[in-house]
């Protein structure tokens, strides 16, 4: 990606900013960050494998659940340089357009992975509501084109925020309020107006993030409204078994991301590192913890990841 070349971004860098309290113990923060990225790394890669290798994984809800394991390897792969260089190798300067660059692909990844999960809601939605009508509503087909739109959406979206900031003017030296590049981070620290920027920013997270949930609250508002009228409580007790593990996968995105937007207005109130930690919560534990959900509440992948751990016994 081209960042506009001017004099302004040639001539700064950011200072990316360890953990408070723990920047002089690198090496001893780097192990459980290295076994955060490596468990991501081998839990999506694992979904990803077994949904591929087994045909009866080929079905809707199987090749979302693929679609949020690529999101949440592009996010870990987003995160991951900047990271590696502060708590590896102690390096904290990057450069402008190399920010700019990290910046576009975490929010981008970011929105890929809540459009997936509003896709997910849908496929539950359809499962709960017209469960003879599921295979002709999502084919294959339907899915595909889905995947493509969600990417269209996050990319188009999203290429405008480098460029916007490329224009801006900055400090020679600024230092970032965590250890990779975030939009509102980069653009608090720019000494011209940030009207244009805002606004767009604003823009954005609404019709992504905001639109997302607003989505999926509405699906399973219509997804309860159809378990409370069931009158069996097996048939109860298997439609909401249906939809459990993607709870749980929308608690881990938007508990942290809903908690930073509460708290941003008091941030000069609460200490700095209460922010930061739920930043990096948001960053780093959905792409660890939903490969181990869904391999623990879903079946299917469970027997799968066992058959091919140990193929003679099953």
């Amino acid at each position: 990606m081209e960042i506009p070349s001017n004099i302004n971004t040639s001539s700064f860098y950011f200072i990316l900013t360890d953990l408070q309290g723990l920047e002089g113990a690198h090496y001893w923060t780097a192990i459980p960050i290295c076994s955060i990225y490596v468990l991501s790394m081998l839990g999506n890669v694992t979904i990803m494998y077994v949904v591929k290798t087994g045909p009866s994984l080929h079905t809707p809800m199987y090749l979302f659940l693929s679609m949020l394991s690529m999101a949440d390897l592009g996010l870990s792969a987003s995160t991951l340089p900047s990271m590696a260089a502060v708590f590896l190798l102690a390096q904290r300067k990057i450069e402008a357009s190399t920010c700019f660059v990290q910046l576009f692909f975490i929010h981008t990844f970011s929105v890929i992975e809540s459009a997936v999960l509003l896709a997910m809601a849908f496929d539950c939605c359809v499962v709960v509501l017209e469960p003879l009508r599921y295979a002709t509503i999502l084919t294959t087909k339907c899915i595909g084109t889905i995947g493509l739109a969600i990417v269209a959406r996050s990319v188009a979206l999203h290429l405008p925020l480098p460029v916007l900031l490329g224009r801006l003017q900055f400090q020679p030296v600024s230092a970032l309020s965590h250890s990779y590049c975030v939009h509102p981070d980069v653009l608090r620290l720019a000494s011209s107006s940030t009207h244009v920027n805002s606004g767009f920013g604003l823009f954005v997270m609404l019709s992504t993030l905001g639109l997302d949930a607003t989505l999926i609250l509405l699906s399973y508002v219509l997804i309860l409204k159809t378990v409370l009228n069931i009158a069996s409580n097996t048939k109860c007790l298997k439609a909401f078994n249906t939809c459990i593990s993607h709870i749980c996968a929308l608690l881990l995105f938007y508990t942290p991301l809903v908690s930073l937007s509460m708290i941003h207005r008091f941030r000069k109130k609460l200490p700095a590192h209460v922010y930061m930690l739920l930043s990096y919560l948001h960053f780093l534990l959905p792409p660890m913890l939903n490969p181990i959900v869904y391999s623990v509440k879903t079946k299917e992948i469970r027997v799968h990841i066992l058959k091919m751990l140990h193929p003679k016994k099953l």
